[in-house]
């Protein structure tokens, strides 16, 4: 776990070895399901699926717990949800310079998010789980030759050779240890002082030395006169110096995350340790799919991906099945809609399922609507269309008077060019010697903090409802 638990809080629940009994966490096993590796008659296989099943869990029930009841304050906008990390994972990227990044830079995001808003943001990494990614096409083809399309380092490699693209289920214990070490350096980073208030808002000064980011300096003054203010006032900086920091990925292959699901020893109901938080993507939400049934059957709380062709009878009938209480906190809608797309398809979505009497939280993915191709042939985003999208999100729940919740975006800590624009502009000539992803473009380090800053705007002018 890589938070910090409060005295009124749950504490983790204990989940006996192996995984959860329950039969109904295998009917997905019988219904169609997408995106799957062909490894089942993988000679490694059981054997991977058996140690997966032996391992401690990588979180524990109460974190989980904690999480529900923070994001049921988002649900009903006395919080907002700041969720990134990379577009996947890699085995080889789990350094500690590059985990410490990325965590810094959600960490600096957060600062100035939570003074837009003036209450809790919610800090949770794409991180420790997200190795998968599914793909429009099985296979890809160079100069002739056909091999396995790269699915996630715990699939496959990304060399395009046989031996690197075979599907390899030995790849999800490396997976798993992999978030392990990863998650271990999280709560090093969020409990031992690294993300310090006063620390984490000392960082910003270096993006706003930058001429180019001379529109927030106002915003950043402030932040540090509220800083100065606090300490002034002797504040109690020890419980500043630590942070509640969750961990989630995409929930796509289910022999991974149903090897991970324990019975919660507290209350005898599954939960899928492998993270906090879990989603559905927009290529596998089908109702009477495998992944839906599965994430039905345990106690995260789940997202769901909405692109631009989903239908209020398809929102009302995915809330039916994976939120049939109506449990705040439970089930995210996470729109991925496109600049072109969101302020004509969000606010039917949104009126239809108010009117349902559920409480969703509704949170904006600004990146996956928008990705384009640059003239010389990479894949990109625009900042303009991505800052664009985060705009329509706040203007369409503004004139509906419901919660624009969060925001998921593919970022990193680094200072590549794989997405154009920004104050300080990153150009496609770039891209030759700074293009690091090895699926979609992240925002680096500085577009990241200056999406925050827009955002903070936009929460501020908003103010605090509810």
């Amino acid at each position: 776990m890589v938070t910090q638990l409060s005295s009124t809080s749950s504490m983790p629940g204990r989940s006996p070895a192996g995984p959860a009994a329950d039969p109904a966490l295998d009917i997905w096993r019988t219904l169609p399901i997408a995106q799957q590796p062909t490894w089942s008659e993988h000679q490694h296989y059981a054997q991977a699926v058996s140690e997966l099943g032996s391992r401690p869990p990588l979180v524990f029930a109460g974190e989980v717990d904690v999480l529900r009841e923070r994001l049921s304050e988002a649900a009903q906008g006395r919080a907002f949800l700041l969720q990134g990390g990379d577009c996947a994972e890699t085995f080889d990227g789990a350094t500690a310079d590059k985990i410490s990044a990325r965590v810094k830079t959600i960490l600096q995001m957060a600062v100035v998010l939570t003074y837009g808003a003036s209450m809790p943001v919610i800090k949770m990494g794409r991180m420790a789980g997200q190795f998968a990614k599914p793909r429009s096409s099985n296979d890809e083809t160079r100069d002739g030759v056909t091999l396995p399309a790269f699915r996630g380092d715990i699939v496959n490699g990304y060399e395009f050779t046989p031996e690197s693209r075979a599907h390899d289920p030995r790849r999800m214990v490396e997976a798993y240890n992999t978030s392990s070490a990863t998650l271990n350096l999280i709560r090093a980073f969020t409990q031992g002082g690294f993300a310090d208030l006063r620390s984490v808002h000392s960082w910003n000064a270096g993006f706003m030395a930058n001429p180019a980011h001379t529109a927030y300096e106002q915003l950043a003054g402030e932040i540090d006169r509220a800083v100065r203010f606090m300490a002034a006032c002797g504040a109690d900086f020890e419980a500043l110096k630590r942070t509640e920091f969750f961990a989630s990925h995409e929930a796509l292959l289910l022999d991974y995350e149903r090897a991970l699901t324990r019975t919660d020893s507290r209350t005898e109901l599954p939960y899928d340790t492998s993270g906090h938080f879990l989603w559905i993507g927009e290529r596998t939400r089908q109702l009477d799919g495998a992944h839906v049934d599965f994430l039905s059957r345990v106690r995260n709380p789940i997202g769901v991906k909405l692109g631009p062709s989903t239908t209020p009878e398809d929102a009302l009938a995915l809330i039916e099945k994976l939120d049939p209480n109506r449990e705040p906190g439970r089930l995210t809608f996470i729109t991925r809609m496109g600049a072109k797309n969101i302020r004509e398809k969000l606010p039917n979505l949104v009126e239809k399922v108010t009117a349902s009497g559920a409480q969703v939280l509704w949170v904006t993915d600004p990146m996956h609507g928008n990705t384009v191709t640059s003239e010389n042939g990479y894949k990109t985003r625009r900042f303009d269309d991505v800052m664009d999208e985060v705009r329509g999100f706040f203007e369409v729940h503004d004139s509906l008077g419901t919660y624009p919740g969060g925001l998921h975006v593919e970022m990193t800590g680094d200072d590549v060019a794989e997405c154009l624009g920004g104050a300080d502009p990153i150009r496609q000539e770039q891209f030759d010697d700074l293009y690091e992803s090895v699926c979609d473009p992240r925002l680096n380090h500085k577009q990241s903090l200056e999406m925050a800053f827009l955002v903070s705007g936009a929460l501020a002018k908003r103010g605090v409802r509810g």
